[in-house]
C-alpha cells in the first residue's frame, strides 16, 4: 500500500548565498560576470548544498550549484561528474546548457543557463505526466556520445541490495518490518530476488544515453520543452532503463500504475521480458536495503523517499 501523501524530493536543507563563504561568492561572481543582485533557492533534489537561480546586475540569469565535503562527502564527486558529462551532452539531452565550472579541491561550482521551467508536482497531472514520459521517449532513441561510462559496470553494486539483506539477518528484519504486507512473500522470496538481480547490470548493456537517476524532480517543464537535469549518473546503456528506475516513483506520486506505463511506453518495445525483471528486482533492492540504513550526512530526507519508491518497485515486480 502506498503513502497517502508521497514524502518530498528534498534533501531537507539546502544552503542559501548568505551561507556560502565569501571567497566562493565572489568567484562564482567573477565567473558569472557580474554581481549577484538575488537568488531563488531550488525547492527540489537532494543536494545539501547551494542550488540557486541567480540573478545578475547586468540583467541576466543562471543557475548555480556549489557544494562541498563539508556538508555531504560524495557531493562533490557527483558534481564533478556531472561537470564533465553535461559539458559533452547533445543537444538531444534536452540538459541545461553548462556556461561554466570550478574546482578549488574543496568547493565545485557549477553554473548552467537558467531555463524557465518548473518541476512537476506531486501528485502528478496527467499532462504534465505525458510531457514527461514523452521526453524519457525521446532520450531512448539517443545514442550515447563515445566515452560515456557503461551501465552495467556502474550498476553492479547498486543490484545487490537483496544480497546485502541475505547476508545482513537485522537490516532484513527492518525492511520486512516496513513492508509487513509483503513481509511472508518476500521471505519465501530472497533466494530468487538475490539470483535474479544477480543478472541485472549485465541486462543493462546498449548504445543509449542513459541519465540514470530519472524523476520528477529531476525534469523542468516549461511552455515548450521537458528538460533534463542533474547528469551525475549518466551511462551507456540500454534504451529502456530510465523508464524503469523512473516509473515506482511516477507511482508513488499518484501517476499510475507502472506495469501499465512500461506496457504502452515507446522506449519498452523491444525490451526482454526477463531482463525487465531482472533490472526491476535489482532496483527494487536497492531501494528497500538503502531505505533501511542510516540518513546520509545532510540529506535526512532521502531514506523515507527510497522506502517510498521501494514499495511501488515491489508492487509492480509481484505483479509480474
Amino acid at each position: 500500500m502506498l503513502p497517502s501523501r508521497p514524502p518530498r524530493a528534498f534533501s531537507g536543507s539546502r544552503l542559501g548565498w548568505g551561507d556560502l563563504p565569501r571567497d566562493v561568492r565572489l568567484r562564482i561572481a567573477e565567473l558569472a560576470g557580474a554581481d549577484v543582485v538575488s537568488e531563488t533557492t531550488a525547492t527540489n533534489g537532494f543536494s545539501p548544498g547551494f542550488a540557486s537561480r541567480l540573478e545578475l546586475g547586468d540583467g541576466t540569469e543562471v543557475f548555480v550549484k556549489a557544494v562541498s565535503a563539508e556538508h555531504n562527502p560524495t557531493s562533490p564527486h557527483l558534481a564533478r561528474a556531472e561537470a564533465a558529462v553535461t559539458a559533452v551532452l547533445p543537444p538531444e539531452a534536452r540538459a541545461p546548457e553548462l556556461l561554466w565550472w570550478h574546482d578549488d579541491g574543496t568547493w565545485v561550482l557549477l553554473g548552467s543557463r537558467a531555463v524557465d521551467g518548473d518541476a512537476p508536482g506531486a501528485p502528478w497531472v496527467q499532462a504534465d505526466l505525458d510531457r514527461a514520459l514523452g521526453a524519457v521517449a525521446d532520450l531512448s532513441d539517443v545514442r550515447a556520445p563515445a566515452g560515456f561510462r557503461p551501465l552495467p559496470g556502474l550498476l553492479d553494486e547498486v543490484v545487490t541490495g537483496w544480497a546485502r539483506l541475505a547476508d545482513d539477518p537485522a537490516a532484513l528484519a527492518l525492511v520486512l518490518d516496513v513492508v509487513p504486507e509483503h513481509a511472508h512473500w518476500l521471505e519465501r522470496s530472497l533466494p530468487v530476488l538475490v539470483e535474479r538481480s544477480g543478472t541485472a547490470a549485465a541486462a543493462c548493456a546498449g548504445d543509449r544515453l542513459v541519465h540514470g537517476d530519472l524523476r520528477g524532480d529531476n525534469m523542468l517543464l516549461d511552455g515548450h520543452e521537458v528538460w533534463l537535469v542533474d547528469w551525475a549518473h549518466a551511462a551507456v546503456g540500454c534504451a529502456w532503463f530510465d523508464l524503469v528506475a523512473m516509473l515506482p516513483s511516477v507511482a508513488m506520486q499518484g501517476g499510475g500504475a507502472p506495469a501499465e506505463l512500461f506496457a504502452g511506453h515507446p522506449a519498452a518495445v523491444g525490451a526482454d521480458g526477463g531482463d525487465v525483471r531482472a533490472v526491476l528486482a535489482g532496483i527494487t533492492g536497492y531501494f528497500l536495503e538503502s531505505a533501511v540504513r542510516p540518513a546520509p550526512p545532510g540529506i535526512p530526507n532521502l531514506r523515507a523517499f527510497q522506502l517510498g519508491q521501494g514499495r511501488a518497485a515491489l508492487e509492480w515486480l509481484r505483479s509480474l
